[in-house]
C-alpha cells in the first residue's frame, strides 16, 4: 500500500479530514467547501501519530539529503517538528506567526546555525502561505531551506507556484487526489459526492 493511501486512511478514520457536501463547511476565508481538515487531532492518537512520524522519517531518508534540523511552523507544525527532531536526533526550532512584541522580539525560537539546511515542517498546505513565511524567516537569518514537508496538501496550483518561485521542494505524505480515491474505496463518500467534491476542486483552481 502506498504511503499516500496509508496516511489518507488515517486522516479519514480519525476525522482529521471530514468530507461533507450538504451542507458544506465554511472556511475562515468564507469559502464554502465540502472538505475540512484538522490535522491537530492526530497528536492525540499515539499509534497513528507514530505512523505519521515513521512515514515522515521514511520520506526524509528517501527524498531529502544533508538536512541539519527542522523548523516547525506555528502552531500546527511545531509538534511534528518536535517528534521528528527527537526521533532523528536533530536540532529543532520554530517560526512564530509574528515576532514577539517584547523581550528579544524573536520571530524564530531556538538557535539557528547559519549555512545549515533546515526542513520546514507543516501539517497542511493550502496556498502555502504560512510555510513560505517560515521559509523566508529561516533564510533571512542565514539558514538554508530547500525542502518543506507536510502531512496533507489540497494540491492547489497557487501552492505549487509559490514553492517553485521560492525554489523550495514540497513533499507531502498524502494529498487531495489520494484522499478522495481512498474515501471512495472506504465507502466514506458516494460516487455522487465524489463528483461534487471534484467539481468544487476544479472551480477552486
Amino acid at each position: 500500500m502506498s504511503r499516500e493511501k496509508i496516511v489518507a486512511e488515517i486522516l479519514l478514520k480519525l476525522n482529521a479530514v471530514t468530507l461533507r457536501t450538504n451542507p458544506p463547511f465554511t472556511w475562515a476565508s468564507g469559502i464554502k467547501s465540502p472538505i475540512y481538515t484538522d490535522n491537530r487531532l492526530l497528536i492525540s492518537f499515539p499509534q497513528e501519530r507514530e505512523k505519521i512520524v515513521e512515514t515522515f522519517s521514511e520520506l526524509i531518508e528517501s527524498e531529502i539529503h544533508n538536512s541539519y534540523g527542522f523548523a516547525g511552523t506555528a502552531t500546527a507544525g511545531i509538534p511534528w517538528a518536535s517528534f521528528l527532531a527527537q526521533k532523528l536526533f536533530k536540532p529543532m526550532l520554530f517560526v512564530r506567526s509574528s515576532a514577539k512584541d517584547h523581550g528579544k522580539e524573536n520571530l524564530i525560537e531556538g538557535k539557528i546555525e547559519t549555512g545549515k539546511n533546515y526542513i520546514v515542517v507543516e501539517d497542511l498546505i493550502s496556498t502555502g502561505g504560512s510555510s513560505i513565511k517560515a521559509i523566508n524567516a529561516v533564510r533571512d537569518v542565514g539558514g538554508i531551506v530547500e525542502h518543506c514537508i507536510a502531512i496533507f496538501s489540497y494540491e492547489l496550483p497557487k501552492a505549487k507556484m509559490n514553492f517553485e518561485n521560492l525554489n523550495c521542494k514540497l513533499h507531502t505524505l498524502t494529498n487531495f487526489t489520494s484522499l478522495i480515491e481512498t474515501a471512495i474505496e472506504m465507502k466514506y463518500i458516494s460516487a455522487n459526492e465524489k463528483e461534487i467534491i471534484l467539481k468544487w476542486k476544479e472551480n477552486l483552481n
